[in-house]
């Protein structure tokens, strides 16, 4: 290090940067599952998954104040049946459909590594470990949380 300058990166610049700034070829997520790199069938981006989530969850929020209001519901009350009504939908809208209200507005769906239907017991699964949070906080290279590992499955463009 004379002159002032590192030969190379420094320190910083490869751990914050994540492996590709250290120089790990890691492919394009879904490669190594067999997914195309982009258009139909590729690997579904974060930001519209999210928006998803973000409309189901804001549903399961409306159709729980609305059964609050009926049934006179404490806040709390409320709160404990938007995450059950969020969990059913999750499960049997994925188990039958491939897909919940917001994933089908959003233009994406959770499709099975063999092709089948997804089906109750893997949707189950994958829910259960969704409404958890931190497994789905959790991905890998091909942006699958563990909920989409424990259900294989993973969220794909439509």
């Amino acid at each position: 290090m004379s002159g002032g300058k590192a030969a190379g990166p420094r320190w910083t610049q490869t751990w914050l940067g994540g492996a590709r700034s250290a120089g790990a070829d890691l492919g394009e997520p879904g490669e190594r599952i067999g997914l195309p790199e982009s258009g139909s069938g590729s690997v579904a981006p974060y930001g519209r998954r999210l928006l998803a989530l973000f409309i189901d969850w804001g549903l399961s929020m409306l159709v729980a104040s609305l059964l609050a209001r009926s049934f006179g519901w404490e806040p709390a009350e409320r709160s404990t049946w938007t995450l059950l009504i969020f969990g059913l939908q999750a499960w049997v809208l994925t188990a039958f459909l491939g897909t919940t209200i917001g994933k089908r507005l959003c233009g994406i769906r959770v499709a099975r590594l063999d092709g089948r239907p997804v089906g109750l017991g893997w949707s189950l699964a994958r829910t259960l470990l969704l409404l958890l949070v931190i497994p789905a906080l959790i991905w890998d290279r091909d942006h699958r949380g563990m909920h989409d590992r424990a259900g294989n499955t993973v969220v794909v463009s439509v």
